[in-house]
């Protein structure tokens, strides 16, 4: 079995390309919009059954605002229908952009209340969804520097500000594999997030990172433990290759170095990288259902 294992830059021999008719979209939108339709084709497994929640009782919609680079910012939402006003949750994807795994997170979502916005942070560039070449998404999601993706989360708080049917007082951010970085580097930085939930995003530079690596990564979640501004509850595969538990429990003492009791890493012993990702070959449904649970725990605790 492969499995992704690297969250910010695996190599070809970590995937197993599926020929399935799934995997063989083209740019079509979920409303004939913006988005790729189908599953990430580098991450496909051959064997994968993903979950497809549906639409009914929500509004979907395909959506752009513009980013303070001004750059106009696609972003895909489900909310409940109604009024609301709706609490808000922000969706960071990973590598490979706002997919059909992506589009059913937030659909998943919206069934429990929520209005959920995907910004698509790499596709000023080129959308990665449907690239097999990981050389080429890598490149890509290189471009997407810190100052970038922070914008483009601070565009997407202020658009939901403005719409009436969002709740901007009660926002909540998740995010997986190289979002699950951006959930912790988010939480540090923006006020209006009350609550985080980063699911196996990296914390800390790679042991044998040279100088430039560890500089084009930061700020490094393990360095920004003291600037939280909102609880994240991390989750985490004691089986990740590409995030060892020396960088979890380098975090957790951060936590406790700053005094933070109201973060948390949890840590699913037998999981691997992408553990909650129901489309790869790493998907460990009990895992991933816990994991839902906890995250479902979080949000309604803080945001409800």
């Amino acid at each position: 079995m492969t499995v992704l294992i690297r969250p910010e830059g695996q190599t070809p021999d970590d995937f197993r390309f599926s020929r399935r008719s799934l995997a063989k979209g083209t740019l079509a939108g979920t409303l004939g919009g913006l988005f790729f339709s189908q599953y990430a084709v580098a991450a496909l497994a051959q064997s994968a059954e993903p979950i497809v929640t549906d639409a009914e009782g929500l509004e979907t919609a395909d959506v752009t605002y513009p980013a303070p680079d001004g750059f106009s910012l696609p972003a895909y939402v489900a909310r409940p229908k109604g009024d609301g006003p709706f609490p808000v949750v922000v969706v960071a994807s990973e590598i490979f952009g706002v997919h059909a795994y992506i589009q059913d997170i937030c659909r998943r979502l919206a069934k429990q209340g929520y209005a959920a916005i995907a910004p698509a942070f790499f596709v000023r560039v080129e959308d990665p969804a449907p690239l097999s070449d990981m050389g080429r998404i890598r490149e890509i999601v290189g471009a997407a520097n810190y100052e970038q993706v922070m914008g483009d989360v601070s565009a997407t708080l202020d658009w939901a500000s403005q719409q009436l049917w969002a709740d901007s007082d009660k926002v909540g951010i998740t995010g997986f594999c190289w979002g699950g970085k951006v959930v912790w580097q988010a939480c540090a930085r923006f006020p209006a997030i009350k609550q985080g939930v980063a699911w196996y995003g990296q914390l800390a530079p790679a042991a044998d990172a040279t100088p430039e690596q560890a500089a084009r990564g930061a700020p490094w979640p393990v360095d920004l433990a003291k600037d939280l501004k909102a609880p994240v509850l991390g989750l985490y595969g004691g089986q990740d290759q590409g995030i060892p538990q020396t960088a979890v429990e380098a975090m957790r003492a951060a936590l406790q170095a700053a005094g933070n009791t109201t973060s948390a890493i949890h840590v699913y012993p037998d999981a691997q990288h992408g553990f909650h990702a129901d489309y790869r070959a790493s998907y460990n449904p009990a895992d991933a259902a816990d994991g839902w649970a906890k995250l479902t725990a979080a949000f309604d605790a803080t945001l409800k």
